[in-house]
């Protein structure tokens, strides 16, 4: 058995746990819920939710809206589920953040027990913060645990505990409690140790942990405990339909461990990946790594670190799908161009990272003078600072504390398998909120720490690569005012092309005037980085450019 990464990880917001979100007030919730019938139990209504939130805990309607959309965004990734249920088209609505919450209000539940739990490990923040740190990235770990360069030959000593081993560690921590809210609020007088849990709450506890039983193939926590060979252990009883408080405990803190198909074991045993730099590129090889050959869909995971000075291009079955990790690249341009699970960024330095579309978010964390372009059902950012957002998105982009100088744009680029890719993913362009950024850290009150970009400094992005595929413009379109601006840059273009050939240069001054033009160029492309860039995306060899088609 081993927590699951997601509720953690895409979960748990970065903010200081509201006080009122521990065990009693939770188990108060539970109970307030099943007197509301089926809008309470055992599936909550967003109205009830909302009721509870902004009335009895005191939460701001923004962060009770947040709680509930994060919940559900967990519970449904890829939107198919919800519109089976409730015959919506998948991207219709996006999958949370809804055309109105009207829409949330009528037909958006989730299940009590695991949204209770989801509320209850918010808590989990708590050691970060007291670690005075909400970026908990861990460097490549090697047995020697050396830290990594900085790009300019320096070292950096940050903080080495993994996620992953505090999400255990506060898991074990308090078993007691997690089970506890899920003993029937019926049987909250009794002694908790002597209460039984039913197939339903084990169920619940499955949102928290998962397992396998051969090491291979993983199940919900439930379904193993009711293996045959298990029950006696896990306290199942197939007369009561229900487990034994005690005994489940007991089994569970026994075999609860590492992920087997988490970063850690990624990092420790996972397969290496040789993504071949252009002999151009003067940048350290990055690591990458993969558990592609031995996961499930659900379980895949990609990490590339300590990336520098270098382009990265991929779209294939080994990205496809997986949890990305991308941490501590810098001066880099990466190009994942396939639809993604989740994408964390963390402690990235003048990067431009280009995503297919993200079936669930994007989480930002400690980054500076990066540029993130994607479509994706959310983006948060904590902790970072001059960085540049082009998304395409149906809910709000969050953003939380630590945060300074921030650049939201609309979305402007476009590859061939793109609207291929949106669909595989659930996600449409009906409703896009990247100009909504909701501030919800600590110092958001004070000081803006982020603007909408100016038209007069917006420009399309083209992704450099041939591929095949349908999408020949940006999913959309532009907003009017963006593209009107291009418009104006276009015909200003225009105008100086008529001016130079209207100026009736000689041959020898058309040859001098170009030698000007072209070294003014090539010394705009060394300033920017740009040359770098285009470096970067000559092949070097035919299993390169096999990654993705010929870059134009």
């Amino acid at each position: 058995l081993w927590v699951r990464p997601e509720p953690f990880t895409l979960g748990v917001l970065p903010l200081p746990p509201h006080p009122k979100l521990g065990l009693h007030y939770l188990k108060k919730i539970s109970v307030y819920a099943k007197t509301k019938g089926k809008q309470g139990f055992p599936r909550l209504s967003y109205a009830v939710w909302k009721h509870v939130a902004c009335n009895k805990l005191q939460l701001s309607e923004d962060l009770a809206w947040v709680y509930f959309e994060t919940y559900d965004l967990l519970s449904h990734p890829s939107g198919e589920d919800r519109s089976e249920q409730e015959g919506v088209t998948p991207g219709q609505f996006g999958i949370c953040s809804f055309i109105s919450l009207s829409y949330a209000y009528v037909y958006i539940f989730v299940e009590t027990f695991k949204f209770l739990l989801f509320l209850y490990i918010q808590q989990s923040n708590k050691i970060s913060l007291r670690d005075s740190s909400l970026v908990t990235g861990e460097e490549w770990p090697t047995r020697s645990r050396s830290p990594s360069p900085d790009p300019d030959g320096r070292t950096s000593h940050g903080p080495k505990g993994l996620d992953e081993q505090n999400h255990l560690l506060f898991v074990i921590n308090h078993l007691d409690e997690m089970m506890g809210l899920l003993v029937e609020p019926d049987q909250y007088g009794d002694g908790v140790h002597d209460q039984l849990l039913s197939i339903e709450a084990v169920q619940a506890l499955g949102f928290v942990i998962e397992g396998s039983s051969n090491g291979k193939q993983v199940k919900p926590v439930h379904t193993i405990a009711m293996q045959h060979g298990v029950q006696q252990q896990s306290g199942y009883s197939k007369i009561s339909q229900s487990f034994s408080f005690r005994s489940l405990q007991t089994w569970v803190r026994k075999h609860l461990g590492a992920n087997l198909f988490g970063i850690t074991a990624c990092i420790a045993t996972g397969r290496r990946l040789s993504w071949t730099k252009p002999k151009s590129s003067p940048g350290k090889r990055g690591r990458v790594a993969t558990n592609a050959h031995i996961a499930s869909k659900q379980n895949k995971v990609l990490i590339l670190s300590q990336v520098c000075k270098q382009t990265v291009s991929q779209s294939s079955e080994v990205v496809s799908e997986a949890h990305i990790k991308i941490h501590r690249c810098h001066f880099s341009f990466i190009y994942l161009l396939s639809p993604l699970r989740s994408v964390s960024i963390e402690k990235c330095k003048h990067t431009t990272v280009v995503l297919g579309p993200v079936a669930t978010c994007i989480n930002v964390v400690g980054c500076e003078h990066t540029t993130i372009i994607a479509v994706c059902r959310r983006i948060s950012v904590s902790s970072s600072t001059l960085c540049t957002f082009h998304t395409l998105t149906p809910s709000q982009p969050l953003v939380f504390g630590g945060n300074d100088s921030l650049t939201f744009g609309p979305y402007h680029t476009h590859y061939p398998q793109l609207e291929s890719h949106m669909t595989q993913v659930g996600l449409g362009t009906e409703s896009n909120f990247w100009d909504q950024p909701l501030a919800l850290g600590p110092d958001s009150q004070e000081v803006p720490v982020f603007e909408i970009m100016n038209p007069r400094d917006f420009y399309v992005f083209v992704t450099p690569f041939d591929m095949e595929g349908d999408t020949k413009e940006i999913p959309g379109g532009l907003p009017e005012e963006y593209e009107r601006a291009l418009h104006h840059r276009e015909r200003d273009v225009k105008r100086w092309q008529r001016t130079v050939k209207e100026a009736g240069l000689s041959k020898e001054q058309k040859k001098q005037f170009q030698s000007i033009v072209e070294a003014k160029f090539q010394a705009w492309l060394a300033e920017t980085g740009n040359k770098r860039q285009l470096d970067g995306l000559v092949p070097s060899s035919p299993t390169h450019r096999a990654a993705m088609d010929s870059p134009r």
